[in-house]
């Protein structure tokens, strides 16, 4: 039997090192975006149920362990019929306005993924279908959070997707953390069909075991960025990050840096201390929500972001001091608009005028989206009238 001496060792560790340091990009840049198999994950005790008659929200869910695989035929449904309606007839959550200059025509999209368009901001046509995810663990499934971007003659769709068929991780006495990833689709037309931007079956663009919701694009200096929420459900303070993207959007280029917790807004309030419970359960935890960044007139960076506060769903908004992506990001003091209204973004008509798009509800009701004006010639947004188109 041979002796293996130290200094063997040594050239036997050196090698193995060696060949697990790719200096090979693509190589790199593929193990952060791509899914592996991962051992089934079995449920967990959650949070306590919500009281009879306590506010809730999102319904009950149940996540099952099974490893979801393609349906053998994708469900029908009866596709609603088109019509042309007043703005204030359309109900709908997280609500995105793209303005295409081009035609002069105002697309607006959010949860559920269809489109409507209009040419004076007050009859929509619509919904029309516009994704097809054919082929991808993502098909079937329900899209939360659509919006759409233009980067050179591409248009891009990004959203999130849910699997609930799928556990990420099991939160002993909290939660058992469904698969949620922000996804980017990608088309030659604004009107779709949007496909997936990377054809892969199992791809995730995020990291697979991060509960990941509410993802959009900010582009700085020629870098595209993707802008997402990592979910308080699995994390309980609930955390805005981001990543650089690959020239082609296909892949990220480094792991997730945080921009900032929830829990550092002081209007942003704990669940329980609110009286509210989420998916039927008393989850204690702050909440991150819809970004959107923008600049105003004076070059200042700001981000819209929603959470929970005093009277339910909130808008507020936070701004970089260095007015760049890095940060550092500081809250405002008091929310931007507090009434069970959020998840807003900023827009600009053909006319010029800038605009401010949320979703709102009266107590229980649906989530209907309303306008408002804003002026952002100084360092920061301010809040104007009801725009009624």
């Amino acid at each position: 039997m041979k002796i293996i001496t130290n200094l063997s060792l040594a050239v036997i560790l050196i090698a193995v090192l060696l060949s697990c340091d790719s200096n090979d990009p693509a190589a790199s840049n593929k193990n952060l975006s791509e899914v592996g198999p991962k051992n089934e994950l079995v449920p967990g005790e959650q949070a306590p149920l919500a009281n009879p008659g306590q506010n809730t929200f999102g319904g009950i869910r149940q996540v099952g362990t099974t490893k979801w695989k393609r349906r053998p035929g994708r469900p029908s449904f009866t596709e609603p019929e088109l019509a042309t309606i007043h703005f204030d007839s359309i109900s709908m959550s997280d609500p995105f306005v793209f303005p295409d200059e081009k035609s002069k025509t105002y697309y607006l999209t959010g949860t559920g993924g269809r489109l409507y368009k209009s040419t004076d901001l007050e009859m929509w046509t619509g919904p029309y279908k516009i994704i097809d995810l054919e082929g991808t663990w993502m098909d079937s499934l329900w899209v939360a959070a659509a919006e759409i971007h233009q980067f050179g003659d591409k248009y891009y769709l990004a959203g999130t997707w849910s699997d609930h068929t799928t556990l990420i991780e099991a939160v002993p006495r909290r939660y058992n953390v469904p698969r949620n990833q922000t996804q980017l689709l990608v088309s030659d037309n604004i009107e779709g069909p949007y496909k997936p931007l990377v054809q892969d079956y199992d791809f995730c663009l995020g990291p697979e075991d991060w509960d990941i919701i509410d993802g959009t694009l900010y582009e700085e200096n020629g870098i595209i960025y993707h802008v997402f929420v990592h979910e308080w459900t699995q994390i309980i303070d609930g955390t805005m990050d981001y990543f650089p993207l690959s020239t082609d959007l296909t892949h990220r280029t480094s792991e997730p840096i945080t921009m900032f917790r929830a829990s550092e807004a002081s209007w942003s309030k704990e669940m329980n201390s609110i009286g509210e419970a989420t998916f039927g359960m008393k989850m204690p935890g702050w909440v991150t929500d819809g970004p959107q960044l923008f600049k105003t007139q004076t070059g200042k960076l700001g981000m819209l972001w929603s959470s929970w506060g005093e009277n339910r769903y909130a808008q507020g908004i936070a701004y970089s001091t260095s007015s760049t992506i890095a940060g550092p990001w500081v809250q405002e003091e008091v929310a931007f608009k507090s009434d069970n209204s959020g998840h807003g973004m900023l827009f600009t008509t053909f006319e010029g005028k800038r605009l401010f798009i949320i979703h709102h509800a009266e107590d229980k009701g649906r989530r209907k989206p309303q306008m408002y004006e804003v002026d952002d010639s100084g360092d920061k947004l301010k809040l104007g009238k009801r725009y009624h188109p």
